[in-house]
């Protein structure tokens, strides 16, 4: 297993650091006080913030209490804290594992990138959901109790503001099988969604593709659903390294392994060629807005 190299961000330490940010700023506590209820300095304090060090569970239990945390939100971190010890590029999260499945690591880590890179082949990306097909992909993929399915789909939601917030929204670059569109839903329901996929497009950071049915096999063919997620530079150091999200029903697999990386960096390569163009995308979703329209009419 690659080893990053001293003083790099590793995936436990960054999603930690976000989430302490996070919490610090809501609780409205500034890094001196951090600094103050840990005996720490406030260097120390802004590198476990930017994930460049590890960080001891006791101390972010204190940190925890300070930003009024619940109980069960401090055991996860604190789980998390002791993830932060190892330097490997490659992280795998078993759900229930290290954190539990209510705290949404990805969702973490979304939050400090600046562009993500999606390929699905088989649902809508949870980012541009309507909410008629987010109840319908919740229940079909997360068999579940009523309130579990209602707190994905919130959290959901939250992050599709990450399209609108009025700094730096996310970048977001999708591309999406064209056999995805042509599934069959409650009466409604995709054609909602594909005018959520319509307005989508108007924003400026956000480019939609399909990779359509004559596009025949290509190189990401047998490619699993993937995200790749770029970050900022921060604060005039270098950016941290790019980050690959594969998620299958058991957990995920995070890996900012540069071998690894390439590897999909490929695959996301292969789709762009195979893609239609954003206009040509735009068209094909109004033809089959169309078609169903008239269908259900």
């Amino acid at each position: 297993m690659t080893e990053a190299s001293p003083g790099a961000t590793t995936i436990p330490r960054r999603i930690l650091g976000v989430a302490l940010r996070t919490a610090r700023e809501r609780a409205g506590k500034t890094q001196q006080d951090a600094a103050d209820a840990v005996d720490q300095s406030v260097l120390t304090v802004r590198r476990i913030e930017q994930g460049r060090v590890p960080t001891a569970a006791g101390k972010v239990d204190n940190l925890g209490h300070l930003y009024g945390m619940p109980a069960q939100t401090r055991e996860a971190l604190k789980a998390l804290a002791r993830e932060t010890k190892s330097t490997a590029q490659r992280w795998w999260h078993a759900y229930g594992d290290v954190v539990p499945a209510w705290f949404e690591v990805f969702a973490a880590l979304e939050q400090i990138a600046n562009q993500e890179r999606c390929w699905d082949p088989l649902l809508i990306n949870g980012l541009l959901q309507d909410d008629g097909y987010m109840a319908q992909a919740i229940s079909a993929t997360w068999p579940q109790a009523a309130e579990e399915a209602a707190a994905r789909a919130e959290l959901r939601r939250s992050r599709q503001e990450l399209l609108t917030r009025p700094f730096t929204p996310l970048q977001l670059d999708a591309i999406v099988a064209e056999p995805v569109l042509a599934v069959e839903l409650p009466e409604g329901v995709m054609r909602a969604q594909l005018w959520k996929l319509l307005r989508a497009t108007e924003l400026p950071n956000v480019t939609l593709r399909v990779v359509p049915l004559s596009a025949g096999l290509h190189q990401a063919s047998s490619t699993a659903p993937f995200t790749l997620l770029d970050f900022p530079d921060d604060g005039g150091t270098l950016a941290a390294p790019t980050t690959l999200y594969v998620e299958n029903r058991a957990g995920a697999v995070y890996s900012e392994a540069p071998t690894e990386v390439e590897h999909f960096e490929d695959a996301w390569n292969a789709l762009e060629a195979a893609a239609l163009s954003p206009e040509h995308t735009i068209e094909l979703l109004s033809h089959r807005m169309k078609e169903l329209a008239d269908r259900e009419a």
